[in-house]
């Protein structure tokens, strides 16, 4: 072979030699000198089957190193060709990982940026937190003092109750001693005595007052001087008197009075149905059951006002009762009507006094020898009154305590009584309160 061939293609293995170099620098070329490698061998192939003249000339040739020159003259355009193409694909292949690393670079940065307004967050968090456990830490302080205030608040409150109780206690059981031993003098000293001897002397004294008032105005009434024998005439006078006055005494059971009966019962459904608990003396002001309206409408169209109801048991309910009568005679007879009460003890009369006032709207005014009202303790001098009462063209109205067993004959002979029968089989009970 002319060496003039293998002279020719000199620039071009020249320039292939610039192109390779750049490329050699990188380290990830390798799969370029690869296929350097693999052409270097296929070189080393051919020139072992040349002839040797070829041989010869070519190492007659002395211008470029051996090596050098033996990869030169080794390389052929089919190799080139294939080298260009695996550099392409190799220049592509790093043009997409550059890529990629461009993407994973601009990701990385994404991720820092990320991480740096993480790290801001948290920054700001740990600050929150901070603050949020100083306000606890005080809020906690302050609700610690709070309840130590409020323990010894409370703690004062309950000693200053403590010593109140005991103050309290004290003066109960002082108050209880003093109590006691007040009722012991009363009962075993001169000054109980004696207040006792003075309600009763008051009592006695009240009928005695009365009583010689009474027998003051008899005496002044009797006529000392014989009056002479009436005459036939004024026998008869006086006969027509006595029958006149004779019609004057009630009598509610007697068909004849049936304008009396009428207003009796119109009184009494009044009372019943709608009582008057602010009304007029003399009237009654109290609640009136229909108990009590039994009773008292028996009294008077059944005995005809003269006659003995069975007690309730309690004498405020008796008295309710008598009330309930002396406000119907009092509508019915005005002024002419007397109350005379009769109990054997001061006590109750002054319950009998106490009630009245009550349920009627009267006065202490109101009682007196002379006065609409009289208390009595005995039998006698009750019916002395009620005799003069009479005879001064009076109405008297006897009532008779429970208390008394027996009832004086005396008493029956007047038109108007009204007595309350004890009953064994009840328990009676005089302390009640009406």
């Amino acid at each position: 072979m002319n060496p003039e061939e293998f002279q020719t293609p000199q620039p071009t293995d020249e320039s292939l030699k610039h192109k390779e170099q750049p490329k050699v620098k990188q380290p990830e070329n390798s799969k370029v000198e690869s296929v350097v490698e693999k052409v270097a061998q296929n070189s080393k192939v051919d020139t072992q089957n040349l002839p040797p003249t070829s041989s010869f000339s070519a190492v007659s040739d002395s211008d470029p190193p051996p090596a050098e020159q033996n990869i030169i003259d080794e390389l052929t355009p089919e190799s080139t060709v294939e080298v260009v193409t695996l550099l392409e694909e190799e220049i592509t292949a790093l043009g997409s990982q550059v890529e990629s690393e461009s993407q994973n670079y601009r990701q990385q940065e994404e991720l820092a940026q990320q991480v740096t307004l993480l790290q801001n967050q948290k920054e700001a968090l740990k600050e929150e937190i901070a603050n949020l456990q100083a306000s606890y830490k005080t809020l906690y302080s302050q609700l610690g003092e709070t309840q130590m205030t409020m323990t010894q608040l409370v703690q004062e409150a309950l000693s200053g109750l403590e010593q109140r109780k005991a103050t309290l206690q004290i003066s109960v059981e002082q108050l209880e001693r003093r109590q006691e031993r007040i009722r012991n003098e009363m009962r075993t000293t001169f000054a109980g005595t004696s207040q006792d001897l003075a309600i009763r002397v008051q009592g006695f004294k009240d009928y005695l007052t009365g009583s010689l008032q009474d027998l003051a105005a008899a005496a002044e009434q009797l006529q000392l001087v014989p009056k002479p024998k009436p005459e036939p005439e004024k026998l008869e006078v006086k006969e027509v008197k006595q029958a006149q006055a004779q019609s004057a005494t009630p009598e509610f059971a007697q068909q004849q009075f049936q304008d009396t009966t009428k207003q009796v019962r119109r009184l009494i459904d009044q009372y019943r149905t709608k009582p008057d608990y602010y009304g007029p003396p003399w009237q009654l002001r109290r609640t009136f059951e229909p108990v009590h309206a039994d009773r008292v409408s028996n009294w008077f169209f059944s005995q005809g006002g003269r006659g003995a109801l069975r007690t309730t048991g309690s004498r405020l309910q008796n008295i309710l009762i008598a009330s309930a009568v002396i406000s119907i005679l009092h509508q019915l007879y005005s002024d002419r009507l007397r109350t005379l009460v009769l109990a054997n003890t001061p006590e109750r009369l002054g319950e009998w006094r106490r009630g009245l006032q009550d349920c009627l709207g009267i006065g202490r005014p109101d009682f007196g020898p002379d006065k609409g009202m009289v208390l009595f303790e005995t039998p006698e001098a009750l019916a002395q009154k009620a005799d003069r009462l009479v005879k001064a063209n009076q109405l008297p109205l006897i009532l008779i305590d429970d208390s008394e067993e027996q009832i004086s004959l005396g008493l029956l002979q007047f038109p108007l009584w009204l007595a309350f029968a004890p009953d064994p089989k009840m328990m009676r009970n005089y302390d009640d309160d009406y």
